[in-house]
């Protein structure tokens, strides 16, 4: 009689999901001269994107699922990337109005948050398909504090702790808002790479939030 391995406990894919619907709205509420073409262009790739992504991982096909899922996350930082240019080139013309500059600026480090929350959680130990198929989170290019504490005195029943979406969220806005990751260490150069890029952009809004906010007054 052969026996069945144990069904595999698989993270929620739908926080990801949100997030990526998140900055289609975003994209949304910025002006049209940040936006390349239509300013509802993103979200509809996004959800073009999307569909096949989420029925690939409904059918088991995590190769494909993780290229489309990349896939999703490089066009994604391009919008971005594309909108903070213009946002930058902008601010130095003072054609627009200062408050629509702000709004917008806001909206973008928003979305760098949730684009880069995207990366941590796409890349580290492998993504999620890898994490899916090992018990608890002992290695990754990350150090969460939960990594730390011996797996073996957990409470009768207590499954092995493994990161989800929400801890890399908080990862990346801990990363946009102190310019570091805090409480996680990062061991990866790739993470480290990205945490970079991360700050710099965040650094880079904020910078032209306050001199705006500065000429303002």
């Amino acid at each position: 009689m052969n026996s069945k391995s144990p069904p595999i406990d698989q993270e929620p894919r739908w926080p990801a999901i949100i997030a990526c619907l998140a900055m289609g709205g975003l994209y949304l509420s910025l002006p049209k001269f940040l936006s390349i073409g239509p300013r509802w262009l993103p979200l509809v790739v996004i959800v073009i994107l999307l569909i096949p992504t989420v029925i690939a991982h409904r059918r088991g096909a995590d190769r494909l699922n993780c290229t489309l899922g990349h896939i999703l996350a490089g066009v994604l930082t391009l919008f971005m990337l594309w909108s903070l240019f213009f946002l930058i080139k902008a601010l130095p013309e003072h054609k627009e109005p200062p408050v629509l500059l702000m709004r917008s600026a806001f909206a973008l480090w928003i979305t760098n948050i949730l684009v880069f929350a995207s990366w941590y959680w796409r890349l580290d130990a492998g993504g999620p398909h890898s994490r899916d198929k090992t018990p608890g989170h002992t290695e990754g290019d990350f150090l969460f504090p939960q990594m730390v504490a011996p797996q073996e005195d957990l409470p009768e029943g207590q499954k092995p702790w493994s990161p989800m979406f929400v801890d890399y969220l908080f990862l990346a806005f801990n990363t946009s808002t102190a310019f570091s990751p805090t409480d996680t260490p990062v061991l990866s150069r790739w993470a480290k790479v990205l945490t970079m890029i991360q700050s710099m952009i965040s650094l880079t809004v904020v910078a032209l939030l306050a001199a705006r906010a500065v000429n303002m007054l």
